[in-house]
């Protein structure tokens, strides 16, 4: 066996890794359940007590990053940057905005976003990165973007990713790469300095605060060491929230809190979806990946790894928001919803990743390797097996012991205490519907102002639907993603239809 037959098969191991122990767990309760049921009671028991305090544990930072946020938007960033930091003129911002098919309407609505930032636009250049293969409806809307906005930023510029290039995953990695290129040959004309650069990857969709590249620039512009850190806001998903379903608005606002919990522990945060960095670390890791889906997540570990574990996220609370995936129709809005929430499941591909390099690093500290280790495989195995454990196949082994008579004291106490511990639960759950209903955008008058607390009750209650958008959009898309690179059938990028 060859040297790079070897290496394959040990990168395919850890690629199996994450499926594998999900499904020993799974299938695990399972014949647990139907061959020793007192067993498998103790087991949920045991897992319910520690999810439960792991809720606990988590509601903690909600509240942290909660508080945060709220503290953040009340700060007039732009004032405080331009009374503290006078020399923040000298800096200059590129923020990438890759396309793939989304019509004029929702690239139009993001550039007219940013020309009503409390910033210089003059300070702006903004790259708009389409797809050759979707020329036709790309270009016609670059043109009209071109002309409609090219005076009142820095630079407009327009790129046209190439398709099928050797070594390419068609997706968003390939298309901000070859942006990134472009742009360099832009920035090197203009005998820009790299450290006076700050870059913005967003989804097409992407809304900033007014305030976020006030808030970003003196967040830059404080830190020790901003060139090697990335800077992490915080994602809503409130572009068409009052035009979608209940199923849809709770998945969103479950991404958001979930990210809350993340933004309090800077030490496991990893980018994701938009997020700024410096141009010179951009430069120094050869920009994003282009052969993976989640480059988003990734352009963090290049980073780590390039920089021997000298490299960081900052969380910053300014807000960003994107579309939800409803497009309309139920059906086609859940079925958006599900390979939305699988493309993100598929970020298990991390995981041999940092293994792998983290292993041939050695100068990276191993308490650091360990905690981000930890924290991914730990994240990625109960995404995959808690709600399907707690919802469903905890209550398997209580129905095998009526099934097989078995009449202790536990066997008939156990529902008791599972409710309880369930009850418990909800306290969190229900701090997270009030939360999320106090960040949502005012209701649309026409439509909603006949009955606003008939409303407002109305996107309370809908966080009962939780337990089965939980399975059916946690879970299930959670151990597909990890099946299939279980099985070394490769996810592509799936490109969530926006309207």
């Amino acid at each position: 066996m060859t040297s790079e037959q070897k290496e394959y098969y040990q990168y395919r191991l850890l690629e199996i890794f994450p499926g594998f122990i999900t499904w020993v767990t799974l299938l695990g309760i399972v014949l647990i359940s139907l061959l020793k049921p007192l067993l498998g009671i103790y087991i949920i028991i045991i897992f319910d007590v520690y999810w439960v305090l792991r809720v606990t544990y988590l509601a903690i930072f909600i509240l942290i990053s909660w508080f945060r946020y709220k503290k953040t938007a009340k700060i007039d960033w732009w004032q405080e940057l331009k009374n503290k930091y006078h020399n923040w003129q000298e800096y200059t911002h590129l923020i990438f905005l890759p396309t793939a098919g989304e019509p004029f309407e929702v690239v139009d609505r993001t550039f007219e976003n940013l020309t009503k930032l409390k910033y210089d636009q003059k300070k702006l250049v903004v790259i708009l990165g389409g797809e050759a293969r979707l020329a036709n409806n790309f270009q016609p809307t670059a043109d009209k973007i071109k002309a409609k906005y090219q005076n009142i930023f820095k630079e407009v510029i327009i790129t046209l990713h190439p398709d099928n290039l050797e070594g390419e995953l068609r997706g968003k990695g390939a298309n901000l790469y070859h942006m990134g290129h472009e742009v360099k040959k832009y920035v090197d004309a203009q005998g820009f300095d790299y450290k006076k650069l700050i870059v913005s990857a967003f989804d097409v969709d992407t809304i900033t605060s007014d305030n976020y590249f006030a808030c970003l620039t003196y967040k830059f512009l404080s830190h020790s060491d901003p060139y090697h850190t990335s800077f992490q806001p915080l994602a809503f998903y409130h572009n068409n929230v009052w035009g979608s379903d209940p199923f849809t608005r709770v998945v969103a606002n479950s991404t958001t809190f979930w990210l809350l919990t993340d933004l309090a522990r800077p030490d496991r945060l990893f980018t994701f979806s938009s997020h700024s960095m410096s141009w010179q670390a951009l430069i120094d890791v050869g920009f994003w990946q282009n052969n993976i889906v989640t480059e988003d997540s990734r352009i963090f570990l290049q980073c780590f790894i390039k920089y021997n574990g000298h490299y960081q996220t900052e969380p910053m609370y300014a807000t960003v928001s994107m579309n939800s995936p409803y497009v309309g129709p139920f059906w086609r809005s859940m079925v958006n919803q599900y390979k939305q929430m699988r493309r993100w499941a598929w970020g298990v591909e991390h995981f041999p990743y940092m293994v792998w390099r983290f292993s041939k690093n050695k100068n990276i500290p191993f308490k650091k390797k360990f905690i981000y280790i930890w924290n991914q495989t730990e994240g990625v195995y109960s995404w995959a097996t808690a709600p399907l454990i707690i919802l469903i196949l905890g209550h398997l082994p209580l129905y095998m012991a009526q099934v097989y008579n078995l009449s202790t004291a536990l066997a008939q106490n156990t529902p008791l205490i599972l409710e309880r511990l369930m009850r418990f639960g909800l306290v969190g759950l229900f701090m997270i519907a009030i939360m999320s209903t106090m960040i949502l955008p005012p209701f649309p008058e026409k439509a909603w102002s006949r009955n606003k607390l008939y409303n407002y009750a109305l996107v309370v209650l809908q966080w009962f639907t939780f337990p089965i958008t939980m399975i059916i959009f946690g879970s299930i898309p959670a151990v597909d993603a990890q099946t299939r690179l279980m099985l070394g059938k490769y996810m592509g990028f799936n490109v969530t239809e926006k309207k």
